[in-house]
């Protein structure tokens, strides 16, 4: 059958199997839900048509109004299962987060865990075990890596703090330990997160919680870590934009215009979490139609990266061709594999599945690299075994 990739995009879920098109994998748990939600919707859509027939003009189904209609069902994270032909896959709206588990390459599924508080992202399966490891984000903007293990009910937290611990994977060979990157949260006097430090990439022991720092600079952030059995790391570098050049005039008209921007920051960080897990946007402009509005704007690594970026070119990077992917082995320096790049995967040849956001590329263990597919807003892609 060839090569198989999973890519996410738009909050669906895709694969590409050798030479046939994309064809989309649809969630039969999350297709459930929503339409339980749209029943629920119809049920109760005469409170809000006769005019406060509940609290505040009519009740509220998936965090909006039931005029509305509910929220739609969007994948947050992808990855390839321990099995093959497995994925695995987190999904949310409004408050729901759950975890998915597919066999067959989406022809059955299974719920593997459902919260109404947390939020779990950046899935990775361990293939010796099943365990999996992933990001657990809170409401006050922090994350901690948490582990599921297999076959035991519940997820247990194995990092804390005040940072943004996140994109963890476990190291082929030791089952115990995982590498994830790491960023402090900037805080001010009164507790209000104000920024993210560089992003450094650690190492965790899970049974005795012992973490090393692998990668750090103040200049950098380093993303997406991998390790391999013999200690060969891959990640993403990119720089961290937080250090530039002071520049006097620069600053003055910085802090004019700090209210403004403030203000501006805030409505747009609420309106791509809006667009993200509901499909509209926060305002509407006067006279304009009411309609859903298709969700044209991703958040990565805490850059808002906007489809305009291309600028029209098919397959145009919509990150920096400073965001390289590189290569480092233990016995040698840094190789840079590729640039431009968004996310990655590895696959157990060698093989490497990457994308700059518009499209998906392999970069074969000899170093040929072909444009496998294009496609808008790609966040996430998994090599999955055959």
């Amino acid at each position: 059958m060839g090569l198989t990739v999973a890519y996410l995009a738009g909050g669906r879920i895709r694969l590409k199997s050798g030479d046939q098109p994309p064809r989309l994998i649809e969630s039969p748990y999350a297709k459930g839900v929503h339409e339980r939600a749209v029943r629920s919707q119809q049920r109760h859509a005469w409170k809000s048509e006769s005019g406060g027939g509940g609290f505040l003009g009519g009740p509220m189904i998936w965090g909006k109004s039931a005029t509305d209609g509910p929220a739609p069902i969007l994948t947050t994270s992808l990855a390839r299962g321990a099995g093959p032909g497995q994925l695995i896959y987190s999904l949310a709206s409004g408050s729901l987060s759950a975890v998915c588990e597919s066999d067959g390459l989406g022809a059955e599924e299974r719920r593997l865990w459902n919260d109404n508080n947390r939020k779990i992202e950046h899935l990775h399966s361990c293939p010796a075990h099943g365990d999996l490891v992933f990001s657990v984000r809170h409401a006050n903007g922090t994350a901690n890596i948490g582990i599921m293990f297999k076959g035991e009910p519940g997820i247990s937290e194995v990092t804390e703090g005040d940072s943004v611990d996140t994109a963890p994977a476990w190291v082929p060979g030791n089952p115990r330990r995982v590498v994830y990157q790491s960023a402090g949260v900037g805080r001010n006097e009164q507790g209000h997160f104000m920024a993210l430090g560089p992003f450094s990439v650690q190492l965790l022991e899970v049974d005795s919680a012992e973490m090393t720092t692998l990668l750090e600079d103040p200049q950098a952030d380093y993303l997406s870590p991998r390790m391999l059995e013999d200690g060969t790391l891959y990640f993403i570098r990119r720089p961290h934009r937080e250090h530039a050049k002071v520049k006097p005039l620069r600053v003055l008209k910085d802090t004019l215009l700090l209210p403004f921007r403030l203000l501006f920051a805030v409505f747009q960080f609420f309106n791509f979490f809006s667009m993200r897990y509901t499909g509209r946007k926060l305002s509407t402009p006067p006279g304009t139609p009411k309609r859903d509005v298709p969700m044209e704007q991703m958040m990565i690594w805490g850059n808002l990266i906007s489809a305009q970026a291309a600028g029209g070119e098919e397959a145009a990077d919509l990150v920096p061709s400073s965001w390289q992917l590189i290569r480092q082995r233990p016995d040698s320096g840094e190789e840079v594999l590729a640039k431009g790049v968004l996310a990655y995967d590895l696959g157990a040849d060698g093989t490497i599945a990457y994308s700059n956001g518009n499209a998906v590329f392999i970069r074969r263990p000899d170093g040929k690299t072909d444009r496998l597919l294009t496609e808008r807003l790609i966040e996430q892609v998994a090599l999955v075994e055959g």
